[in-house]
């Protein structure tokens, strides 16, 4: 299990982009990275190609959200608001589920 899920808030506590707030929409496990809608935007610029059918796809300047690591990004407590820390704790029926570190509540 994840500190940080698809479909978190976080906020961004290091970088250009540090207090912004933003949705997780995608967790790259493997190389510690969270990508966040609006947040760390990046621009591309692809070259004319040839595209099927003998026509010419124009040159254009793309934009996208660029990964984040996850030391960078903090969890949004959904009862308090603000950021915090996250732990692990057992439920009486045996599941594991996160919790706030500064609230005490379990995030869903």
């Amino acid at each position: 299990m994840q500190r940080v899920q698809q479909g978190d808030l976080v906020e961004v506590i290091a970088g250009k982009d540090k207090g912004l707030r933003g949705e997780v929409v995608r967790v790259l496990v493997k190389k510690n990275r969270v990508i966040v809608n609006g947040v760390n935007i990046m621009k591309r610029h692809r070259k004319a190609r040839p595209a099927p059918g003998g026509q010419q796809i124009p040159a254009q300047i793309i934009e996208f959200e660029a990964p984040l690591h996850l030391s960078n990004v903090m969890l949004v407590c959904p009862d308090t608001d603000e950021r915090t820390r996250v732990g692990f704790r057992f439920t009486d029926d045996g599941r594991k589920v996160r919790y706030s570190k500064k609230s005490g509540s379990v995030i869903e």
